[in-house]
């Protein structure tokens, strides 16, 4: 427990130590409120061209845009949150190696819910033709795995390998599911 407080102790940054804790908890919240729009406007300027070159890797390499989407962007988009990840996990106490999987966690399930929702609702508002079966397929059959593992009290590393297995284990159940005579 002692050795949690240091840590805890260690995460706040030089220039606000010296401050009250009410002082700290504004001058973070302050920090962070200035560094998520400086993320947001970075998003708002990377984004397009990023989406440019995405596509035109794909088009290149004659990649199917689903597997360009579905394999690289993620990798890009979710830098920041593997990197967190990772730095907490490097602590190794109880608490870090918790937030630490609460925080891959929490990144899973918001991008495959909120994009899967958003892509559900245009196909519904644009009428367009469903023709992404197996993918959807794939990402529902992940999730469920997602929360088995998600609700499980002890993780060893044989969990650890299955769940970073999932990720290339998806791409293989899509690409059979759409093989010969499969979904769409």
């Amino acid at each position: 427990e002692e050795e949690e407080e240091e840590d805890d102790d260690e995460e706040m940054p030089e220039e606000f130590k010296h401050l009250t804790p009410k002082q700290q908890q504004r001058a973070v919240l302050l920090r962070s409120l200035g560094m998520m729009g400086l993320g947001t406007f970075l998003v708002l300027l990377f984004s397009d061209p990023m989406v440019g070159v995405l596509s035109e890797l794909g088009t290149r390499m004659d990649i199917p845009p689903f597997y360009v989407a579905f394999v690289l962007a993620p990798l890009a988009s979710n830098a920041s949150e593997l990197i967190a990840a990772y730095n907490y996990a490097k602590k190794k106490t109880r608490k870090t190696m918790a937030i630490s999987l609460s925080t891959l966690e929490g990144a899973a399930v918001m991008n495959n819910t909120f994009c899967l929702g958003i892509f559900l609702l245009l196909i519904f508002l644009k009428e367009l033709a469903w023709q992404f079966s197996a993918e959807t397929l794939s990402i529902v059959l992940i999730q469920i795995a997602m929360a088995i593992y998600a609700h499980k009290r002890t993780h060893t590393l044989l969990d650890g390998i299955i769940i970073v297995s999932m990720y290339p284990i998806s791409l293989v159940l899509v690409a059979l599911i759409e093989g010969p005579g499969g979904l769409d």
